[in-house]
């Protein structure tokens, strides 16, 4: 029987967890006694959440433009809170 393997999950999906391990791992920086090599370290994991954050928020922003006019998901207007309708 062949081996399913199980697709990554989709920046989107991903996205809480990616969010709370940042502000775990901010925590952790902000109360000190890293070295130098561990606060390095830290902080390159913090950039790659930071990534994974921001193309989950650019996949969710495209995933609504697609929505709002499937036919040209380019010209959809950004959201307006004050604008009726």
């Amino acid at each position: 029987m062949a081996k399913r393997s199980h697709p990554e999950p989709s920046p989107v999906a991903d996205f809480e967890a990616s969010m709370q391990a940042l502000e775990d791992l901010v925590g952790k920086m902000e109360t000190g006694g890293m070295t130098l090599e561990e606060s390095l370290a830290a902080y390159e994991c913090g950039v790659q959440l930071y990534r994974r954050l921001q193309a989950a928020l650019e996949q969710a922003e495209q995933r609504v433009r697609t929505l709002a006019d499937p036919a040209a998901p380019e010209d959809a207007r950004n959201f307006d809170p004050g604008r009726d309708g």
